[in-house]
């Protein structure tokens, strides 16, 4: 399943909720939308590959658990965020502008690494970004679809949140091997994160 996909079906991108730390939620209320009965819409997602389950609310939403996460990875394009005004100095992490400069950076460095370092670029298994500082990026990242077709997608926050989520999990779910262990399919999942958030901040491929 794509969140394409299921976004084209339901007629507008869902909306993540909750932490996603132990499960994929999104939430939508395009059946009140569109005028149709909750349960009409809810069949046909149902049926999409890589939804696990569709609870249709007391409110007419739908929460629609999503079986593997990080498939989420695969469907989002590169994006053509605005720069907000942040000043460059101080470079510290007091200064929102560092912080997600400093993130683009980070993702942008990962992938010349994991190249240097032997990580396959192929074999991505999207079930393999399963470690809670994963789940936390792609929380984020599941937002993109809605917030680009929001009037007000609310950039600052957003890339400022992303930045610090994708800064957690650069130091806690290494994307490279770490010491004499060798490359392995976590690692090549872990790259095709940072490429995905690489995509989405904005920055210098180098400070």
């Amino acid at each position: 399943m794509t969140i394409r996909r299921l976004a084209e079906l339901l007629s507008e991108p869902p909306a993540p909720e909750g932490t996603w730390e132990r499960e994929a939620v999104y939430v939508s209320a395009a059946a009140l939308r569109r005028r149709v009965p909750p349960d009409e819409l809810a069949a046909p997602v149902r049926e999409l590959p890589g939804v696990a389950g569709v609870e249709v609310r007391d409110n007419g939403f739908l929460r629609i658990i999503v079986a593997v996460p990080g498939e989420i990875v695969e469907s989002l394009e590169p994006v053509d965020i605005p720069e907000p005004g942040w000043p460059d100095f101080p470079r510290t992490w007091d200064n929102p502008g560092f912080v997600v400069r400093y993130g683009h950076t980070r993702a942008c460095a990962t992938q010349r690494w994991a190249a240097e370092l032997g990580v396959p670029d192929t074999g991505f298994r999207p079930e393999l970004l399963d470690d809670p500082h994963d789940r936390r990026v792609l929380r984020v990242l599941a937002e993109l679809p809605g917030r680009l077709a929001s009037r007000d997608p609310g950039w600052e926050t957003y890339l400022l949140r992303l930045a610090l989520a994708y800064h957690d999990a650069h130091e806690h779910a290494p994307a490279v091997p770490v010491g004499d262990a060798p490359p392995g399919p976590v690692h090549t999942a872990r790259v095709r994160l940072a490429a995905a958030v690489g995509n989405v901040l904005v920055g210098p491929e180098r400070i």
